[in-house]
């Protein structure tokens, strides 16, 4: 049987793994994962407290370092399993916000854009990151998602969307 638009293998996550921040540049679940990449079952990631995503400092996306963020800045972080059971992380595009006051975030000026991801990454959740006018720069993977000026979340919580393995067109900003 030849696989075409009609019977095309899914990515796909089957269960819902509860991620979020965590306490530093930690990331948390709170079930395993069931994902499948291309229709074949992933290696189950066990519920992690706090647990550092492989190659911490490794965008998924592109293969180099996460780009740091100054002051009145936005990015969205896709979290996601590989075949292998482990945990990455995705940037997508870095996008200037409206100057906040002091310690507030700014309004959206353009929301940021989901990166394009790798074949062996099936995206479990996503967050958006902005930074407040007296942020200290901060770097995915190395700066603490609790830094002073560091807002996380969606809806001013510190949760992030969850996904069944497809990302929606564009991030929610509220």
């Amino acid at each position: 049987m030849q696989n075409d638009a009609n019977n095309k293998a899914l990515t796909i996550n089957h269960t819902n793994a509860g991620v979020a921040f965590g306490t530093t540049s930690t990331i948390t679940t709170t079930a395993a994962t069931l994902a499948s990449i291309n229709g074949k079952f992933t290696t189950v990631f066990s519920a992690a407290n706090n647990t550092a995503a492989t190659s911490p400092t490794i965008n998924a996306a592109t293969g180099l370092a996460f780009a740091a963020m100054g002051a009145n800045k936005a990015t969205v972080i896709v979290v996601g399993v590989t075949a292998a059971g482990a945990i990455r992380l995705a940037q997508g595009s870095v996008e200037d916000t409206e100057v906040g006051v002091t310690t507030t975030k700014g309004a959206f000026k353009l929301a940021p854009q989901f990166p394009t991801l790798p074949d062996d990454f099936c995206p479990l959740a996503y967050g958006l990151v902005r930074t407040a006018p007296d942020a200290a720069a901060w770097t995915c993977g190395t700066s603490s998602w609790t830094a002073s000026g560091l807002y996380v979340g969606l809806n001013g919580t510190t949760t992030m969307q969850q996904v069944n393995g497809t990302l929606p067109d564009r991030p929610a900003t509220a």
